[in-house]
């Protein structure tokens, strides 16, 4: 399994910004966080590998004028590094392919410009984004969203002169669990507002990042519709903020154990055992639909393959991300043969009631470049829907050894 996505970003990102020397072990290897390895690179941090783990030292100065910033189809690396520069006065000017250039960067632009930052945004909205200058003040910032990219990008411009932040609901904490470790003081209080106190001082810390429970969500749903399956997949993590599609699935029937827990880095982290098992419709919406929402398409397959109605709902972030995902998980499960209504915020899935997915012949998917829409439609030609993917080398951003990983589960 590879390494945690989100973590793997925070523990090089927030290392370099700390200065010292810090271990990194599971690092995940992909293109998105090979990107943040290039952002805290022109930082000045140097990383090397040492075996099954990677070094992040910085000895001198944070470097002030990084220049041009490729962060590739990395949204958390724009974002988060947005914050990260402001919060240190670097300027900058941070780009990204063209799926990057089409996501919303004013809901991280406007805190900043509410902290005195001086930043620019092509077409008022969009990067290329331009960093002229840091922020001057602290911040009272109740986010409109529920987005832990935001949340981050207000709470590392914050280290300097302070920070507050709520959102309408949480998102996941892996930020402020990692700053916590590295000598930052954080408050939450019971209206929701998370208070960082002015002029923390990072220290690096070792880092043993747990496997990535977004890529999981693929194998759990793989081994729920495929019969006679039982898989074990070790060391994931199960932070509370992240498991939405644990508490999905089993709202759906599956059959998912929790063996081994433990907290590795501050984080909690188990072993997880799935078998296969007929599933059912159910309401996925809510704070459910949040705490799940990157692993949205790959459910919206496992409710194809259900007894009854699925309805996913309160997900309207899934249009901004790499791709419209609602969009395209619509389009693919017709694709497919299955019966769904789009809705603004989701979708209305009639289940096959175990029957095998696709029609006649090979149904053509257009992925868009977004590697959880063509991940999720390998799984469902595991339902028995013969699928020819488009944009299917999107994978590599995120999950590298999916196919041999696929192959290896589907011999004989």
């Amino acid at each position: 399994m590879p390494g945690d996505k989100s973590i793997s970003h925070r523990a090089l990102l927030f290392n370099a910004l700390a200065g010292g020397r810090a271990r990194v072990r599971g690092l995940l290897d992909s293109e998105d966080v090979a990107a943040t390895q290039a952002a805290v690179r022109a930082l000045g941090a140097r990383i090397t590998a040492d075996g099954d783990a990677i070094w992040v030292e910085r000895e001198g100065p944070l470097v002030t004028d990084v220049g041009r910033v490729d962060c590739g189809n990395s949204g958390t690396t724009m974002r988060l590094l947005a914050g990260a520069l402001a919060g240190q006065g670097v300027r900058a000017v941070l780009d990204g392919d063209a799926s990057l250039r089409r996501r919303p960067m004013d809901r991280v632009a406007a805190p900043l410009r509410q902290m005195g930052a001086d930043v620019a945004l092509t077409n008022g909205r969009f990067a290329p984004m331009t960093l002229v200058s840091g922020v001057t003040t602290p911040i009272r910032y109740d986010s409109p969203i529920a987005s832990a990219q935001v949340k981050s990008c207000v709470l590392l411009a914050g280290l300097r002169c302070g920070a507050s932040v709520r959102e309408p609901s949480l998102s996941r904490d892996h930020t402020e669990r990692l700053l916590e470790r590295m000598g930052a003081t954080l408050r939450r209080d019971e209206r929701g507002w998370i208070e960082l106190s002015a002029g923390a001082t990072l220290h690096a810390v070792d880092v043993d990042v747990p496997r990535d429970i977004s890529a999981a969500a693929f194998w759990l749903v793989a081994a729920t519709i495929t019969p006679g399956s039982r898989v074990l997949l070790p060391g994931v993590g199960v932070n509370p903020t992240r498991t939405g599609v644990l508490d999905a699935l089993r709202a759906m029937g599956a059959q998912i154990a929790h063996e081994n827990e433990r907290v590795e880095a501050g984080e909690p982290v188990a072993d997880l055992t799935v078998t296969a098992h007929a599933l059912r419709g159910a309401h996925l919406g809510g704070d459910l639909a949040l705490r799940a929402l990157d692993e949205l398409p790959v459910l919206a397959v496992a409710a194809a393959c259900a007894h009854g109605e699925t309805v996913i709902s309160d997900a309207s972030e899934l249009r901004v991300k790499e791709s419209d995902r609602i969009g395209r998980v619509v389009a693919g499960l017709r694709a497919i043969g299955v019966q769904v209504e789009e809705r603004a915020d989701g979708m209305v899935i009639q289940g096959s009631a175990g029957r095998p997915l696709g029609g006649a012949g090979v149904a053509l998917v257009d992925a868009s470049g977004d590697h959880r829409i063509a991940m999720a439609f390998a799984v469902a030609a595991l339902a028995g829907a013969q699928v020819e993917l488009l944009g299917s080398e999107s994978i590599s951003s995120s999950y590298p050894a999916f196919a041999r990983h696929l192959e290896s589960l589907c011999q004989g």
